[in-house]
């Protein structure tokens, strides 16, 4: 990470100063100008809030006493849309300065009487660039880290990209399965209005649900006919071993109770946990639901993809049992009366059924 310095040389920053006196105007421009800061003058406090609106300003020196409207008013516009300037206020007297409370809900970092000497205001000014300074540091600072994230993210994805995607060329019967889970899930969470965050979650979560069975024999992930008992204890492991998986980078901490969890059932006899109702984390409610409708609707090395009427019966005969009671008549209705937007998903993301 590059080094940071506040003693930045080659910034020249911008001030803008607004008084209706044009030759304090004059006298600040010429102070200023001198200390090396870009300067611009202003005597019409309606033009300079239109000048904020449209360039870029460092530091902003303004009169309180103006016409036609004074300089908290414009402060007051200023802040509807720039939050950031920083903001010096001038007064000719002290006993004229604006109430405290007004200078803090403004947001005016300072005040100072008006002087034929500019030493106090330099100070002021000083003091500004110097916190304008910190702040554009911490800003470039923060940018970066957030780069560096969304490249650290993004390796990581592509990484657990790639262990999907092999669980997927495993078996040619279940291929395509975590994009529709994935897709099924986010359409039941439509339904449900989840929040931007938790649609992002219950997204990538379903694209990952399956990861854990990476770590399970081919010769039990793809057997084509009934597994004994303890092949089907090593397939239940499947959900600990993504979790797992997943556990080792913190990106991915929202999604492990969907990854961990998918297979609970409401009754409390789903796996690995044995939670029961509410105790399941509600995106991985969610989540079993669109993983069970999707393994029901696709073709089996077993089994051909079940009928829709068949589906809806069991997801009504299993509701408060396998499925949470109040999600799985939401599902249900989609299936009954906005088919179209399932199957939507199914011709984007084919099976073999």
């Amino acid at each position: 990470m590059r080094k940071y310095s506040e003693n930045n040389t080659e910034k020249k920053y911008k001030i803008i100063a607004v008084d209706d006196e044009s030759g304090i105007i004059d006298s600040l421009s010429v102070f200023l100008k001198h200390s090396n800061y870009d300067f611009t003058g202003v005597t019409d406090p309606l033009e300079a809030i239109e000048k904020v609106r449209n360039e870029h300003f460092d530091l902003m020196i303004l009169d309180f006493i103006m016409t036609p409207i004074h300089g908290d008013k414009v402060v007051e516009e200023i802040r509807k849309f720039n939050k950031e300037l920083y903001i010096l206020l001038l007064t000719g007297h002290k006993d004229l300065a604006p109430p405290l409370e007004t200078i803090k809900r403004l947001d005016i970092q300072g005040y100072c009487e008006k002087s034929d000497k500019f030493d106090q205001l330099l100070l002021l000014i000083e003091s500004g660039i110097k916190s304008i300074s910190q702040v554009n540091i911490i800003k470039q600072i923060n940018e970066e880290l957030k780069d560096t994230y969304e490249k650290l993210e993004n390796a990581y994805m592509e990484s657990i990209e790639t262990l999907r995607r092999t669980v997927d060329a495993k078996d040619s019967y279940t291929r395509g399965h975590s994009d529709r889970v994935s897709e099924y899930a986010c359409l039941l969470g439509s339904e449900l209005h989840l929040s931007p965050e938790d649609m992002r979650t219950l997204k990538i979560g379903g694209l990952f649900h399956d990861i854990g069975k990476i770590g399970v024999p081919d010769s039990i992930l793809l057997k084509p006919g009934k597994l004994t008992d303890d092949e089907y204890s090593e397939i239940k492991n499947h959900p600990s071993i993504g979790a797992h998986i997943l556990s080792t980078a913190t990106i991915f901490k929202d999604l492990l109770p969907i990854v961990k969890h998918h297979h609970e059932r409401y009754d409390g006899k789903g796996y690995p946990s044995q939670l029961a109702g509410e105790d399941i984390p509600y995106l991985a409610r969610i989540t079993a639901i669109a993983d069970t409708f999707d393994a029901m609707t696709s073709k089996r090395p077993y089994r051909n993809a079940l009928e829709l009427d068949f589906v809806i019966n069991e997801f009504e005969r299993c509701s408060g049992t396998q499925f949470d009671p109040k999600l799985a008549p939401v599902w249900i209705d989609i299936m009954k009366n906005h088919f179209d937007k399932i199957k939507a998903i199914m011709d984007k993301f084919p099976s073999n059924s």
